[in-house]
């Protein structure tokens, strides 16, 4: 295994005139991945160091080493922002994932494998499971054990019970 790059972000607008810029954030631990002083890696191919973060009504502001102003942060946008993660790093809690470890792992229901799990979806109300379906078509499911009763990484495989209806929804749009 070792060292890998992760995508932890997304930069969006510039906030103000001193050079902030806002973040999508894409991870559980935005406070650790964004720390200042560290640096992290840009989709454009370059390395930065961060200076300051801070939270702004729920949106996470970040302020740049070399970043002065507005017109500099607004070269930033759109980049995506990822940081290098030892592979072994796992959640405290045995029943916690990161992204990175779900992403790719097939996904079963009864048995059967009905598409692979494309993305984890964090939203104010709940985590969504973004799953590519053997047809093609996306099925998004609620993250919860409900419906994800099962999870084996070392299986590569979720299993699944989605609500009654939500598979038959997804092959009747075809």
């Amino acid at each position: 295994m070792g060292i890998s790059r992760v995508v932890v972000g997304r930069l969006g607008r510039p906030h103000g005139i001193r050079g902030e810029v806002t973040v999508e954030v894409r991870t559980d631990e935005p406070e650790l991945r964004f720390a200042p002083g560290s640096s992290v890696f840009l989709s454009s191919g370059k390395s930065i160091k961060i200076e300051t973060i801070r939270w702004h009504q729920n949106v996470l502001l970040v302020k740049f080493d070399g970043i002065a102003d507005r017109n500099e942060s607004e070269t930033l946008r759109g980049n995506l922002v990822e940081v290098e993660i030892d592979e072994l790093d796992l959640p405290e809690d045995e029943d916690e994932f990161y992204d990175r470890q779900l992403i790719g792992l097939k996904v079963f229901e009864n048995a059967i494998q009905v598409g692979i799990l494309e993305d984890v979806l964090h939203l104010p109300g709940h985590d969504l499971l973004s799953i590519k379906l053997t047809d093609g078509k996306e099925m998004l499911l609620p993250f919860v054990e409900q419906f994800v009763p099962v999870i084996d990484l070392e299986k590569g495989i979720v299993s699944i019970t989605p609500p009654q209806g939500l598979m038959e929804e997804e092959i009747n749009e075809n």
